[in-house]
C-alpha cells in the first residue's frame, strides 16, 4: 500500500501543515482525525487497515490532514471569536489546499469526506458547506453543534458551522445528491446527535442513512467496522 507524507506551508492557517496520502490512484476521500488528533491518528489506530483493500485495488486514495481542533474549538486561552475565526480558516485550507486540487482525481469532479468522533464533525460541517464538492459524507459517532466550544458566544461563523442549525436554510440541489451516512450505535455518547441531524435532513426530505450498530461503543472496533462498509456505497467509475 503506497504511503505518501507532505508538509507544505498553508496561506489560509499561516502555519505549516502536514498530511498523509495512502493509495496510488482512485477516488479521493478526505478523512479527518477525532478530537484533537494528529494526521496519523487515522492511520495508528487502524482505520487506514480497514480500508486496505480499497486502497490496494487502486479505487480510493485516502487524505489524512492534521486537525488544528487544539487552536480552533479546544483552545480555551483565547477568546472564542478567534476559536471559531480558526476554524473557519481551517475550512478554507481543506477547501482550498486540498480538495480543489483532488476532486478531479476521478470523473466524477468530487470526493468522499469521512471521519469519527469529531472528525465526524468536520465530515458532516465540510460536506454541507460545500456540497458541490461532495459526493458522500460518512459520518462516523459524529456530534454536529459546536455551542458548548463557545462559552455562550454567538455570531454567523458559529451559526454557519452547525449542521443542526444551518442546515434548514440551504438550498443548493447538490446538497440532495449526496449520499449521507450517519453512522452510530445503541451505546454511542452521540447517538442523540445522529439522531437530531437525521431529523433535520429528514424535515428537508434530503435522503440520510441513519446506521444503528447494536451494542457497540463509541470507539475504533465500530468505526474499523463502519469504514469499509460505508467505502462499498461509493461509485468508482
Amino acid at each position: 500500500m503506497k504511503e505518501e507524507y507532505f508538509k507544505w506551508y498553508s496561506p489560509n492557517l499561516n502555519r505549516e501543515i502536514e498530511m498523509l496520502v495512502f493509495g496510488h490512484s482512485g477516488y479521493p476521500v478526505i478523512l479527518f482525525p477525532t478530537s484533537m488528533g494528529s494526521f496519523h491518528e487515522n492511520k495508528d489506530m487502524g482505520l487506514i487497515e480497514s480500508a486496505k483493500w480499497y486502497i490496494e485495488q487502486g479505487l480510493i486514495q485516502i487524505y489524512c490532514p492534521d486537525s488544528i481542533d487544539k487552536d480552533s474549538f479546544y483552545n480555551k486561552n483565547i477568546y472564542p471569536i478567534h476559536r471559531i475565526e480558526n476554524h473557519v480558516r481551517y475550512d478554507r485550507m481543506i477547501c482550498h489546499e486540498i480538495v480543489e486540487k483532488v476532486k478531479n482525481n476521478t470523473p466524477a469532479g468530487k470526493v468522499v469526506v469521512a471521519g469519527a468522533s469529531f472528525g465526524g464533525y468536520h465530515a458532516a460541517n465540510f460536506a454541507f458547506r460545500h456540497p458541490g464538492y461532495v459526493s458522500h459524507m460518512f459520518s462516523m459517532s459524529g456530534a454536529f453543534s459546536i455551542k458548548s466550544f463557545m462559552d455562550g458566544f454567538h455570531n454567523d461563523d458559529v451559526y454557519y458551522n452547525s449542521p443542526e442549525d444551518y442546515l434548514y436554510g440551504l438550498d443548493d440541489s447538490e446538497l440532495w445528491k449526496m449520499d449521507i451516512v450517519l453512522g452510530t450505535s445503541n451505546w454511542d455518547v452521540c447517538l442523540d446527535y445522529n439522531l437530531k441531524l437525521s431529523k433535520v435532513l429528514n424535515e428537508r426530505n434530503i435522503h440520510n442513512w441513519l446506521d444503528i450498530r447494536q451494542d457497540k461503543k463509541h470507539d475504533w472496533p465500530v468505526w474499523k467496522e463502519m469504514f469499509p462498509h460505508y467505502l462499498s456505497r461509493v461509485k468508482f467509475f
